[in-house]
C-alpha cells in the first residue's frame, strides 16, 4: 500500500506565505517524478510544479517567481507559496509516480488533497 499525505496548508492573507509538505508511505522501488497539483472551485485540476527525480523543476506561468519545490529524498517534497494571492485558493493535492516493490509498471498516486484559502 503506497500513501501520499499532504500537511501545511491554512489560511493566509494576501501577500503571505504557506510552505506544503508530501511524504510517501509504503513500499516504494522507486520515485520518478513528483509534482503539485490544484484545484480551485468550479474549475479542473491544474498543474502548479513538478520537480524530477533529478531535481529538475517545471512551473505554471501563474506561480514562477513565487512558488518554489523542492525534494529533500525520494519521499517527501515540499512546496513553499510566497506572495499568495486570493486566485491561489485552492486544494493543493501532492502527485508521485513511482515503482511500488513487486511491480512492473510505474504509476501515478495522489494524495487527498489540504485546502489554501488566501483572503483579500
Amino acid at each position: 500500500q503506497v500513501q501520499l499525505m499532504e500537511s501545511g496548508g491554512g489560511l493566509v492573507q494576501a501577500g503571505g506565505s504557506l510552505r506544503l509538505s508530501c511524504a510517501a508511505s509504503g513500499r516504494i522501488f522507486r520515485t520518478n517524478a513528483m509534482a503539485w497539483y490544484r484545484q480551485a472551485p468550479g474549475k479542473q485540476r491544474e498543474l502548479v510544479a513538478s520537480i524530477t527525480s533529478g531535481g529538475v523543476t517545471n512551473y505554471a506561468d501563474s506561480v514562477k517567481g513565487r512558488f518554489t519545490i523542492s525534494r529533500e529524498n525520494a519521499r517527501n517534497m515540499a512546496l513553499e507559496l510566497n506572495s499568495l494571492q486570493p486566485e491561489d485558493t485552492a486544494v493543493y493535492y501532492c502527485n508521485a509516480n513511482l515503482l511500488r516493490s513487486g511491480d512492473t509498471i510505474a504509476r501515478d498516486y495522489w494524495g487527498q488533497g489540504t485546502q489554501v484559502t488566501v483572503s483579500s
